[in-house]
């Protein structure tokens, strides 16, 4: 049977938010800052369709094989046994307070439940915590997605949606946060994660941080809450391997780095 996804929990979600919930949308939008300060109609054409390009780049690349559901790692009875304490605490969905951070919880929140699955841990509370996050985002872009694929697997269908609503902001929040705390997650189990990785894997994550850092520091002149981000991310611009054995030793010596960007975009430790 396959785990319940993102996306099956999300409609549901969705539907409590559209009937209202314990706010009207209306009173939600309204609080909204950051989605009220980004004019999306306000980007030139030609800078519009590099973001374009850049989100096609991004579609267009692998998946990290932390979170592919291949069988690209699989754990024994054994190292199930030694709990991935690493994970968010599933409290990090009540602290969210912006819009901006529900994005990026959510999106981290996705990438944790498919390591908890690897352990066999309860998908219950990822479950709860996903659909009240849907819930309180409330965008109708996340209704074009497939019930069984998460926000990070499907990031063109995604972008193209988020676009239409004018919310490709957020899209990159989305991805930042991803990247990042599947990152975090690889470089607190390096020996066992890296195994699946080889060159291309490698040299795939390089690129990615690329795409994602140019992209948000563009968007940053016309979104200025995009600006802690850029900041948050720029120090990943050290991991530039093009070989596996690069990519483990930059993952090591980043640690403290990717730990400090995974704070400052997820944790929202007050």
């Amino acid at each position: 049977m396959k785990k319940l996804s993102f996306f099956a929990v999300a409609l549901a979600a969705m539907a409590f938010a559209a009937c209202g919930g314990n706010k009207s949308a209306q009173t939600e939008e309204e609080s909204r800052d950051s989605l009220s300060m980004f004019e999306q109609q306000q980007i030139e054409a030609a800078i519009k369709m590099n973001f374009d390009s850049l989100a096609a780049e991004v579609a267009r690349l692998k998946q990290l094989p932390v979170v592919q559901k291949n069988g690209m790692i699989v754990l024994t009875d054994e190292e199930k046994q030694v709990r991935p304490h690493y994970l968010l605490d599933l409290s990090v969905a009540e602290q969210a307070m912006t819009l901006a951070e529900e994005y990026r919880v959510l999106s981290a929140i996705e990438v944790d439940k498919e390591i908890a699955a690897l352990y066999d841990l309860p998908m219950e509370g990822y479950d709860k915590a996903i659909a009240k996050l849907v819930a309180d985002i409330n965008d109708p872009s996340f209704k074009v997605l497939d019930s069984e694929y998460s926000i990070y697997e499907s990031s063109q269908m995604l972008y193209d949606a988020m676009n239409e609503n004018g919310r490709i902001n957020f899209f990159w929040q989305i991805v930042s946060a991803s990247l990042v705390e599947q990152l975090y997650i690889l470089s607190q189990n390096v020996d066992k994660f890296m195994a699946a990785f080889d060159d291309e894997a490698a040299s795939n994550v390089s690129l990615r941080i690329i795409l994602i850092q140019d992209a948000i520091n563009r968007l940053t002149e016309y979104d200025p809450e995009l600006l802690p981000v850029a900041e948050a991310i720029d120090p990943l611009a050290v991991i530039n391997a093009i070989t596996v054995e690069e990519f483990k030793s930059q993952i090591v010596e980043a640690g403290d780095q990717i730990a400090q960007a995974r704070q400052a975009l997820i944790e929202l430790v007050y």
